[in-house]
């Protein structure tokens, strides 16, 4: 594995490694009013966020004092009197960040392991949405066990949060996979206790295993709450080395020859059409997923997919 640069460790995260992407924590935003028209979360077919500022109350007859600029000519036009649309003050969105240590996350071949980036990305999250003004939580799931961190508005409650993520991520090598599809549900079970409705809610994850009753879970955490997906990736998931190899886990190995075209259009294939599926799904729910890889900064990959500059 090449050695990172912009962290001394690229196979474990630490404490002071988290705390340190704080600076970086600007020049992009979750809120969708802020966003540029192109960008993921900007057009109303990519997302249904709301964004924060106002929200439509109701109409009543105008009343003396009141912004033109807010008078509805329709109803007026349709009632012969003077109406103006009322808006009030939008309430908070707490957000909830869900970060994925699980074993199948323990993989890098060049910069990072996925499990590093997702905790860097999940530290980036906290902080912007702390500057934000908004309450922030979250849940660290692995192999042997779930922590939860109720939304809070302060940076004690981060910095538990990123003690959680430091301590499942040193367990990743000593841990034991487990059922992946039956341990996602235990885990979306328990943040549709915490969350109600209007919540902010981005789940980090290598989705490496796309099951019905994942795709489930987070369709009905979307229905009152907005969802973002944040899949991490390592290139060598998708374009298998170019070379004789031996691959293997724990039970079996398998030869697999990379300098046959085939196969490597076939692995190639297999990992966009996986996701393509994946993400078709979501838009049918509406929920955008942003993909970052092990290679490139992830703070530069953030700020390039939700810049906040016009």
């Amino acid at each position: 594995m090449k050695r990172s640069l912009e962290n001394s460790n690229p196979i474990f995260v630490s404490l002071q490694d988290l705390l340190s992407k704080e600076h970086s924590a600007q020049g992009f935003s979750f809120l969708a009013k802020k966003q540029k028209v192109r960008s993921v979360l900007g057009g109303k077919h990519a997302s249904k966020l709301r964004g924060r500022g106002l929200d439509f109350e109701e109409v009543r007859n105008y009343v003396a004092g009141d912004d033109i600029r807010n008078i509805d000519w329709k109803v007026t036009a349709r009632t012969q009197k003077t109406h103006s649309r009322v808006y009030s003050e939008e309430k908070e969105k707490p957000t909830l960040i869900v970060v994925d240590q699980s074993k199948s996350m323990f993989f890098g071949t060049q910069n990072k392991m996925k499990s590093v980036v997702a905790a860097e990305l999940a530290a980036l999250t906290a902080f912007r949405i702390l500057k934000e003004g908004d309450r922030v939580g979250g849940v660290v799931f692995a192999d042997n066990g779930i922590d939860i961190i109720s939304p809070k508005r302060n940076r004690k409650n981060i910095l538990r949060f990123f003690e959680h993520i430091v301590q499942r991520n040193h367990e990743l090598l000593d841990s034991t996979p487990v059922n992946h599809a039956e341990a996602s549900s235990v885990v979306f079970k328990k943040i549709r206790n915490i969350v109600t409705h209007d919540f902010l809610i981005v789940v980090i994850s290598d989705f490496r295993r796309y099951s019905k009753d994942v795709i489930k879970n987070i369709a009905q955490m979307a229905q009152n709450n907005d969802v973002i997906l944040a899949k991490v990736f390592d290139p060598m998931e998708r374009d298998i080395p170019k070379t004789k190899m031996v691959i293997g886990d724990t039970k079996k190995q398998l030869n697999v020859d990379g300098k046959n075209r085939s196969i490597q259009q076939e692995f190639s294939e297999g990992f966009d059409t996986d996701f393509q599926n994946f993400e078709n799904e979501m838009k049918k729910h509406r929920i955008p997923v942003l993909k970052f890889d092990t290679v490139q900064p992830v703070d530069d990959q953030l700020k390039n997919m939700l810049s906040s500059k016009k």
